[in-house]
């Protein structure tokens, strides 16, 4: 692996813009770095290289010029199985889509080409992004860089997988339950959940819509900032300058999110906690009845909704689908729409609830995931297994999507143990600023 592969998406930028780094070169390194790498086939669906090498040469045009579009053109990133590209198979991991092709890119693709970043393709998931373990039998189970016989999280498994493994500078995902964070955690990379609603969904293959969020998996805060501006089209990120912990009020989540935790992850997390709280933050315990109440409620809001959506199509052809996933999906068959609508009335009540109770803190933490990553064959071979690592996975990262909120994972320190910091609906800003602030002490 060169230099090139190790380094943020953002320190990428500044050598181009420096006229240190030439993009042609710099995608010709990542294509070959693909392309050479044994598990390619397993993290890649497809790679776009004649549109990597064209939008690489026009990136190196202007940076002759002095006319970089912004801080990450010529960056060569990869993107989940579930953004729409133009003439490209866009599958979301699923044989029921076996051939879909679109005729035009997702809104964000098409941002961030306008931005001139490289597009290097498209990457696996989980299937139809319904599942946080990243296990997808169906097509392929991208690696896990801390552990090989482990499965590497999802849904964005491989858009992880593309950034750990060095064969992307930055992975877009989507975020519905968890699927930007768990991954991001498992391979000790940063992600980000923005607040549903903050980046339209545009040629997004859709799992729940209502819940359903686009976010990046990348090195570092910084890139994540840079990204979220990018996938916005906005023309500058979040001002993450002169950053601390002084003075920061944390509030330590308490209600279910370290229920049956592991021992690494709780390890993890409590050297994190108190890492930040010698650099000065202020962390408090809280408790949150909202939370307690809202979990039960996840069977009726998103398999209500997600099997409302894909009912037709999975009932035309069910033995194209991973039996699993299948069975979940079909667990949204007989929710009744009064219990949908009552359930959605009652979460906004709560939100409310906890939006109050947290009014006070720059951020609330907990785990991100309290499991580490379970071993891929034996998802395979014990059911009892597979549906309690499955349900243990997505639940601390579940609150985020409950409760409407942004959240950014962090590494610990710790293989494959991630802290998560929640912010404020909309306050993706506020909350990567701290997260920064964050980042700075756990890396020491």
């Amino acid at each position: 692996m060169s230099e090139w592969q190790k380094m943020s998406a953002a320190d990428l930028g500044r050598g181009i813009g420096k006229g240190e780094i030439d993009p042609v070169e710099l995608t010709d390194s990542f294509l070959n770095a693909i392309d050479t790498h044994p598990d390619r086939d397993r993290i890649y669906t497809v790679v776009t290289a004649g549109r990597a090498r064209a939008e690489a040469a026009a990136a190196a045009e202007r940076a002759k010029a002095g006319q970089c579009f912004g801080p990450l053109d010529g960056v060569p990133i990869s993107w989940k199985d579930l953004f729409d590209s133009a003439g490209v198979a866009t599958e979301a991991g699923s044989r029921l889509l076996e051939g879909r092709v679109p005729e035009r890119d997702a809104w964000v693709l098409r941002n961030a080409t306008m931005a001139g970043t490289v597009c290097l393709g498209k990457t696996h998931m989980s299937e139809l992004a319904f599942s946080g373990l990243g296990l997808n039998p169906m097509t392929a189970t991208p690696p896990c860089v801390n552990d090989p016989r482990a499965v590497p999280g999802g849904s964005s498994s491989g858009a992880a997988a593309s950034v750990a493994f060095g064969l992307a500078a930055c992975g877009i995902g989507s975020d519905t339950g968890g699927s930007v964070r768990i991954p991001a955690a498992w391979n000790d990379l940063v992600g980000l959940k923005t607040t549903a609603g903050r980046v339209p969904l545009e040629g997004t293959v859709p799992l729940a819509a209502k819940f359903d969020t686009i976010g990046p998996l990348a090195r570092s805060v910084e890139d994540a900032a840079l990204m979220l501006a990018v996938l916005e089209g906005r023309p500058r990120a979040a001002d993450l300058r002169g950053v601390s912990l002084k003075g920061v009020r944390l509030a330590a989540l308490q209600t279910v999110v370290l229920d049956d935790i592991r021992d690494a992850p709780l390890a993890g997390y409590r050297q994190a906690v108190d890492a930040l709280e010698e650099a000065g933050a202020t962390v408090e315990k809280i408790d949150a009845p909202e939370v307690a109440e809202a979990m039960p409620m996840s069977g009726i809001l998103y398999t209500g909704e997600a099997y409302g959506l894909w009912r037709d199509v999975i009932e035309a052809a069910p033995e194209k689908m991973f039996p699993a996933i299948l069975e979940r999906f079909r667990g949204g068959k007989d929710i009744s729409a009064a219990d949908y609508v009552d359930a959605w009335r009652r979460l906004e009540a709560l939100r409310q609830g906890w939006n109050a109770r947290v009014a006070g803190y720059d951020a609330v933490i907990m785990p991100t995931a309290p499991n580490l990553p379970p071993d891929a064959e034996k998802l395979m071979s014990d059911d009892d297994y597979y549906v309690t690592e499955n349900l243990l996975t997505l639940r601390n990262t579940r609150v985020g999507n409950l409760m409407g909120l942004p959240a950014v994972t962090l590494p610990t320190g710790m293989p494959s143990c991630g802290i998560m910091l929640c912010g404020q609906p909309m306050g993706e800003e506020r909350l990567l600023r701290v997260s920064k602030a964050a980042e700075d002490v756990l890396r020491g």
